[in-house]
């Protein structure tokens, strides 16, 4: 593994390219930025904590525009869901991940028939006693 962790190596690149979508036929104009590179700079961005604008353009991961773009294509086409399904499929495999110290966040977790009707009533400071809560 790369001391930089944003350096996609050949064995993730091959779980990676199969996922993304196509590009269309290409029309005149520039080049595009190679897939590989650009998700190495959108990596950056995350890694490091700059914004899309910081991203240098030296390094050779296009633009933070372009970054951005692609970024948002590919979570729309479903590329990194699917991706960490492959990779958590793969390490539990190996038995490379401890189930013991897993977690759920409850936040993407719907209120079946909007929560508890026995709850109590909880009013803001100051709020009018007389005014009736909305239907739950």
């Amino acid at each position: 593994m790369s001391n930089k962790p944003w350096i996609v190596d050949d064995a993730l690149w091959a779980v990676v390219e199969p996922l993304l979508p196509k590009w269309p036929p290409r029309s005149p104009g520039p080049r595009p930025v190679d897939d590989r590179r650009c998700l190495q700079g959108i990596l950056f961005v995350l890694y490091t904590g700059i914004t899309w604008q910081q991203l240098p353009l030296e390094l050779g991961f296009g633009s933070g525009q372009t970054c951005w773009r692609r970024l948002g294509r590919r979570h729309e086409a479903g590329v990194f869901g699917k991706l960490h399904r492959i990779l958590l499929a793969e390490l539990n495999a190996t038995d490379r991940i401890d189930w013991t110290r897993a977690c759920v966040d409850a936040s993407h977790v719907k209120a079946k028939k909007r929560g508890r009707s026995d709850r109590p009533i909880v009013r803001r400071p100051g709020q009018d006693r007389q005014q009736t809560p909305p239907d739950l």
